[in-house]
């Protein structure tokens, strides 16, 4: 059946189409008998405003273009659902879309939705943050990177406070008692790789121990780089007693490439992780990790864009606190147990 259409609701009404037009919008030139009867009839005659109408009078789409690394990502599905909740309660559509964090196709997707003229764009993990910059300089469209991955300045932007939450995490197995703590990283070279090495190097040094080359691992952010970066320290002839690992991902393999070796945890080693993932708490032991508000960096990324929208003043560069969530995959090093 054809949809009823403002020309419809007029004709049945007997008024002008402006004054249906008005009496939906609820304007005050229009009495509200009037208003209540046009809307009447409207919802009888199963009318329903046209988005594409609306954006041609307003210039907006209230819709949010999203690109996220990969929808198989957990960090990417938690974000993308306080996205969606802070954008759903503000009456705004979500545009998701997968960059499979290929600096490349990244590019090609945000132009991509710029041309659909979504109102804004959220960039999850982006791996070009650089480029922005010039690339707001040549659209009106504003744009808020969430966990920005290149090392560079940006306009807007959300994270964690990664060298706070990552000294922290390391703290903790130095106030068990460990000294051979390894960190296992990403070898991309990604800013929040760069900045929770940096928070592990902190507290190392602030107790005294000394930084090991041999102790730093590197893997991919994956359960299979973890694992292989846990057998190549497992092997060294004095493996660490603790690992603190980029993130849960990491942490995962990690605690496979263990149990393939026979090494306890945490009798035998401790293992820390990094971002708390859903499934952190039912792993085997359950894992000791630093929470990132994954949710609510969503909400926040949603909100500074609405606030550039709306030409509102907002803080630029926006930082989360972690915290850390003490489980069962760490305790005190044997030799002091």
């Amino acid at each position: 059946m054809r949809r009823a259409s403002i020309k419809d609701i007029a004709r049945l009404a007997n008024v002008s189409h402006s004054t249906v037009s008005r009496a939906l919008r609820g304007s005050s030139l229009i009495s509200p008998q009037t208003i209540t009867r046009i809307r009447q009839i409207a919802a009888e005659s199963g009318y329903r405003p046209s988005a594409a109408a609306r954006s041609l009078v307003t210039s907006r789409t209230a819709t949010i273009g999203v690109v996220v690394t990969s929808i198989a990502d957990p960090f990417a599905a938690e974000v993308v659902l306080g996205i969606e909740d802070a954008a759903d309660q503000r009456d705004y559509s979500v545009i998701l879309a997968n960059s499979n964090a290929q600096p490349e196709r990244e590019m090609r997707v945000v132009r991509a939705f710029e041309e659909r003229r979504v109102d804004g764009i959220i960039v999850t993990s982006s791996r070009v943050g650089a480029v922005y910059a010039e690339l707001l300089s040549q659209t009106r469209v504003p744009i808020v990177l969430l966990n920005n991955q290149h090392p560079s300045e940006f306009m807007h932007s959300v994270m964690i406070e990664n060298v706070a939450a990552s000294r922290q995490a390391t703290q903790h197995l130095i106030d068990l008692g460990h000294q051979r703590i390894a960190y296992i990283g990403d070898r991309f070279g990604c800013q929040s790789d760069t900045e929770r090495f940096s928070g592990y190097q902190s507290a190392l040094e602030a107790a005294n121990l000394p930084i090991q080359t041999e102790y730093v691992g590197y893997g991919n952010g994956t359960s299979e780089g973890g694992d292989s970066a846990m057998a190549e320290l497992l092997a060294l002839p004095q493996p660490p007693t603790a690992v603190f690992c980029y993130n849960d991902m990491t942490a995962f393999g990690a605690i496979r490439a263990t149990a393939a070796c026979g090494v306890r945890i945490p009798s035998d080693l401790s293992i820390v992780g990094f971002d708390d993932l859903f499934f952190a708490q039912f792993a085997a032991p359950p894992l000791t990790t630093v929470r990132q508000p994954m949710r609510d960096m969503g909400r926040l990324a949603v909100e500074s864009l609405l606030h550039l929208l709306a030409g509102t003043p907002t803080e630029a560069n926006l930082k989360m606190p972690g915290e850390l969530i003490v489980r069962q995959s760490t305790a005190a090093p044997q030799e002091i147990a």
